[in-house]
């Protein structure tokens, strides 16, 4: 049994690291604007956009790295992008009108997710790709079109249920998409409007980071697009959706470790590392570990732009060939959604300690001023330890390593920041801030709420200066250009 603290540290680029070293910044922050606070970094954002786009340049592929919006609503963020080799993914009519606004023109939206007829019009109307996910929105669109006069929009097919002519491997199922044993219907549909739509490619989601799975779905669009071929059609795009992946945690050592501690906690062969001894998805039954695991792999050797360039060099399962050999063999276009990968490093959430106390029956209670839902890590499975901000000197109250179990805001027994027990350098004191790192990735605002009428987290961008200092504005104040001069495509002063 291992009786040592469980710390899993967060992975932190020198950006991020540097804000959170900066304690007096965030403090005044936090004393201006309250508890909870988002804060982004959307230089960040441009430097990750540009990451991408050199996996394309490596493979010698054209198209376009959108950002998918939902991951986070920021202002900033998506005004930075503009600035950068970079478009957006919008999933609402509310998402486009932001796109729209913050100085993005329709060549670089693409509007995809359920649509309503408000969302296909502006979509059209503006001249957005719009990624359709079947023969009820395609019949929608072309009806749109006709009946106001509207331009003939870019069409991407959004398919699924892909599986392999050798050994039968399937895609996993997706509520989105039409499968392309339907591909024929679609076509016929594609047929009788080709006056009203362009269909310029071929789509897939799935949720998932499985590369083989990803694999046999980009196999599987190569050949459609040889049916739309066949159809007289022009198809030159293949857009192969988001789930790159984030690595959270700075040591792999550490997830192994805490993983293989939980298991030990749920059999009973050590005190619990849980609030009422929850196992994430594992319980014991006469002695043998059941269930599965129910977390997020926060420690991945390869996410993100790594991600795409090993899926883009994995050979294709029939075909043999390197699937970016073969995209560009065809002169297709390769488009990517990354939603938490081009956020990955973004932002933090910030939470001032209101209480502790100390417990007979086990690790402190530290209350924030903040609640689950202003910071939904468990919500996505992500287990990550927050960084203490010390009210003060970085140095002052050292101490040694404690566990602590983190309490929301709520009047709710259900409100736990997070289920496990955390490790932090010391017991935190009432002033202190929690720096969550790494949020802005669905995490942040994905699942805040007014509940019990209490504020959800204001947001502030972010930006450092050439001498290391930090300066801030609120979020919706923030465009590419202030005083501290323009804004370079990679993140420094032009």
């Amino acid at each position: 049994m291992d009786t040592g603290p469980l710390y899993l540290e967060p992975r932190l680029t020198p950006r991020l690291a540097s804000l959170l070293g900066s304690a007096a910044f965030l403090h005044t922050l936090v004393d201006a604007l309250g508890s909870p606070l988002n804060v982004l970094v959307p230089d960040q954002m441009a430097e990750n956009a540009e990451g991408f786009r050199a996996v394309y340049r490596r493979h010698r592929l054209g198209g376009q790295v959108f950002f998918a919006h939902k991951a986070n609503r920021s202002r900033s963020l998506v005004r930075r992008l503009t600035t950068a080799e970079a478009a957006v993914d919008v999933a609402s009519v509310g998402e486009l009108q932001h796109a729209l606004g913050a100085g993005f023109t329709a060549d670089r939206v693409l509007a995809t997710g359920p649509k309503d007829p408000a969302f296909l019009w502006l979509a059209a109307r503006s001249g957005a790709t719009v990624n359709a996910d079947g023969p009820g929105e395609l019949e929608s669109l072309a009806g749109l079109v006709r009946r106001h006069d509207l331009p003939r929009p870019k069409v991407l097919l959004r398919l699924s249920e892909f599986e392999t002519s050798g050994p039968r491997m399937l895609s996993r199922r997706s509520r989105f998409g039409t499968s392309v044993k339907a591909l024929e219907p679609l076509l016929d549909l594609l047929e009788r409007h080709r006056e009203f739509v362009d269909p310029i490619g071929v789509a897939y989601h799935l949720d998932t980071t499985s590369p083989d799975e990803k694999a046999i779905a980009l196999e599987g669009c190569l050949r459609a697009m040889d049916d739309l071929r066949l159809r007289g059609f022009q198809p030159r795009v293949v857009d192969i959706g988001g789930g790159f992946g984030v690595s959270y945690l700075a040591h792999a050592a550490q997830w192994d470790r805490y993983t293989s501690e939980l298991a030990a906690a749920v059999l009973g062969r050590r005190p619990p590392l849980t609030w009422g001894g929850h196992g994430y998805g594992l319980h014991a039954e006469g002695g043998t570990l059941r269930g599965a695991l129910s977390l997020y792999p926060a420690h991945r050797p390869v996410a993100g732009a790594g991600y795409l360039d090993a899926l883009l060099s994995q050979p294709a399962p029939t075909l043999g060939r390197a699937l970016g050999t073969l995209l560009l063999e065809s002169l297709y276009d390769l488009y990517t959604e990354p939603g938490r990968a081009l956020a990955d490093q973004c932002g933090l959430s910030l939470a001032r300690v209101v209480e502790v106390r100390r417990t007979d029956a086990g690790p402190a209670l530290v209350r924030l001023a903040m609640n689950a839902g202003d910071v939904a890590l468990e919500d996505h499975g992500i287990l990550m330890d927050p960084v203490l901000v010390p009210r003060g000197h970085p140095g002052s109250g050292a101490g040694e390593a404690v566990g602590v179990h983190l309490m929301g805001n709520l009047c709710l027994e259900a409100d736990l920041v997070t289920r496990r027990t955390v490790f932090l350098p010391r017991l935190p004191r009432p002033g202190d801030l929690l720096g969550f790192a790494n949020t802005a990735g669905y995490c942040m605002d994905f699942s805040a709420t007014h509940a019990q009428r209490q504020p959800v987290a204001r947001k502030v961008a972010v930006r450092q200066s050439e001498d290391d200092a930090w300066h801030w504005c609120l979020d919706e104040e923030y465009w590419p250009v202030d005083a501290y001069g323009p804004i370079t495509d990679s993140g420094g002063r032009a």
